[in-house]
């Protein structure tokens, strides 16, 4: 999931289309990203860019610090 969201960066990406992307069902996904942005690795948005928010899904991007880590390591 990371190696996902590190080649879409900046662009951000719903949890389905990482579900799609990974071959996993949305909700293990979406267990795995929460997990991920606990441990500050990515950040979810929550508002669409005219600044709604989204009622029912999220957008995912890695976190800076770690694309700068991931990117280092490359």
């Amino acid at each position: 999931m990371l190696n996902l969201l590190y080649n879409s960066f900046p662009k951000s990406l719903f949890t389905s289309q990482v579900a799609q992307e990974t071959a996993r069902d949305e909700e293990f996904t979406l267990k795995l990203l929460k997990d991920l942005e606990a441990k500050k690795l990515v950040i979810s948005i929550n508002k669409n860019p005219a600044g709604k928010d989204f009622r029912r899904r999220k957008k995912w991007r890695i976190s800076s610090q770690a694309y700068e880590a991931y990117k280092q390591h490359q």
